[in-house]
């Protein structure tokens, strides 16, 4: 076998391209190129499968199925599906069935190597369809394009095993001897010289597939609804994959799941259970029924789970690292240190020094009407960037009356008559009802944001010795601020 050091992503995208799959690798560009192309791609696309009867059976059938033709005519040409069912929705179609075709037909598999195939294909089907499902509420044409995204979400892996290689045998009987998952990656980077993630996304790039996928690869982190749903339903489809799921963290993505959604976890099992018999049709109507004894079992959905509740971890002052953080502003300050490491180590120092739940820094919009979090740090992060934004625009409050005099305030009790008419009920919803800090961020004689902070999840009061180490920080940044403009 030749020394892994010596291939890649590179070299396995190449190999699968041009020697394993060049049948796939050629469909997929031709339609990617009749996607960009309105006025000819129709005809051009039912002359390119007309000389496969097989896979011009398959596209029918999938076409008139129940998930596509809800209750009209029925189609017999390729072309005409096009047009009824649009051309998104027919080169997704084409691409699965070629897929779905070209690695159920592979030769010369191990019996190992075509159970690791056939079960990653499976779970990669349901993936596609539980990232559709989430996507409902959105248009045709990105669900069209989250659920292929969804579904060669692992075309590297699946494309790997499908080659039959010797290198296929070596790495199914590492594999077996593997415990963790960390053991299992540095199998496949002995084997492949890469991760299968990145061999996905070379696939991706060389083929001309869509941005969804290569971002859904490169920054699966990232919280759009389309990327957040394609890492969700692939993480829900490995788990209940698995004979013996982790509860605990199964809980966790169905909640994770039902938030996106805003329905109850209880309703979500219910539609994840309609969308995998839908999955079973639609696996029959591709011609790929082998794999419906693969998919991912629902039963898993029927135990009760019980999400463990995290206590809050409670953060008291901490003078060591309020001066560790405020040295290292200095520093910053000296060295004329970017404007985001500026604010991560401020963020710190307010989190862990002068000891709050949570704190961000919040920054202006271009026309100064809204204040938007930028950075969060601490409790429920997550949901403060998405939720704390403050419109500016309407009645005075707390955080215009900070902007627009360039001062820090310590709003000790909200609701007491020195506050109260500075806050509405929009803005009492967001911070902690037993007060919160704030002071400007400013950059050449300009406010561009503020810094917030509190003690929303454990509902302890704020001191003015914690004022005074929040708003040391605060007028720290704002010097790195101008030595940076200098």
């Amino acid at each position: 076998m030749q020394d892994s050091k010596l291939k890649g992503a590179d070299y396995w995208t190449q190999r699968i391209s041009e020697q394993e799959m060049p049948a796939l690798c050629s469909t997929i560009k031709t339609l990617e190129r009749l996607a960009k192309d309105d006025v000819s791609s129709l005809a051009i696309l039912g002359q390119s499968v007309m000389h496969d009867n097989a896979l011009t059976s398959r596209i029918l059938r999938v076409a008139n199925s129940v998930t596509y033709n809800k209750g009209g005519a029925q189609v017999t040409t390729v072309s005409k599906a096009a047009v009824v069912l649009g051309f998104d929705a027919i080169k997704n179609i084409c691409i699965t069935a070629k897929l779905l075709s070209s690695l159920l037909e592979s030769e010369g598999l191990s019996e190992g190597v075509y159970k690791r195939l056939i079960s990653l294909m499976a779970k990669s089907f349901q993936a596609a369809m539980f990232t559709k499902m989430l996507m409902h509420d959105h248009d045709d044409e990105l669900q069209e394009e989250v659920f292929i995204a969804s579904l060669l979400y692992h075309l590297g892996e699946s494309a790997f095993w499908g080659t039959g290689s010797t290198e296929t045998l070596v790495l199914d009987s590492k594999l077996n001897q593997c415990e963790s998952s960390s053991e299992r990656d540095q199998a496949v980077r002995t084997v492949l010289g890469t991760s299968f993630q990145q061999l996905s996304a070379g696939i991706a790039r060389n083929w001309g597939l869509g941005s969804i996928l290569i971002m859904s690869l490169s920054q699966p982190d990232e919280r759009t609804p389309e990327i957040r749903s394609i890492f969700l339903a692939n993480k829900l489809s490995d788990l209940l994959s698995q004979p013996l799921p982790s509860m605990l963290e199964l809980s966790k993505r169905l909640k994770q799941t039902a938030d996106i959604l805003d329905i109850e976890v209880d309703e979500l099992k219910g539609r994840m259970i309609s969308c995998h018999k839908a999955t079973e049709l639609m696996a029959e109507a591709y011609g790929a029924k082998v794999l419906v004894d693969y998919l991912p079992d629902v039963k898993h959905l029927l135990i009760e789970h019980q999400i463990e509740v995290q206590q809050p971890v409670i953060r008291g002052s901490n003078p060591l690292e309020q001066l560790k953080c405020l040295r290292a502003l200095t520093q910053c300050a000296l060295k004329k240190s970017d404007f985001n490491q500026v604010l991560s180590i401020a963020l710190q120092g307010v989190l862990q020094g002068v000891g709050v739940d949570r704190c961000a820094v919040l920054l202006l919009t271009p026309d100064r009407k809204i204040l938007q979090p930028r950075i969060v740090l601490g409790d429920g992060a997550a949901e403060m960037k998405k939720n704390f934004s403050i419109e500016l625009s309407g009645t005075k409050n707390l955080f215009q009356e900070s902007i627009q005099f360039k001062s820090a305030l310590f709003v000790d009790n909200p609701h007491s008559a020195k506050w109260r008419l500075y806050m509405d009920d929009t803005l009492r919803s967001l911070v902690s009802p037993t007060g919160f800090m704030l002071a400007p961020l400013i950059m050449n004689h300009t406010v561009i944001g503020v810094l917030f902070a509190d003690r929303d999840s454990s509902g302890r009061r704020l001191s003015e010795e914690d004022f005074l180490g929040f708003s040391h920080f605060a007028e720290l940044s704002n010097v790195c601020f101008s030595a940076t403009m200098n």
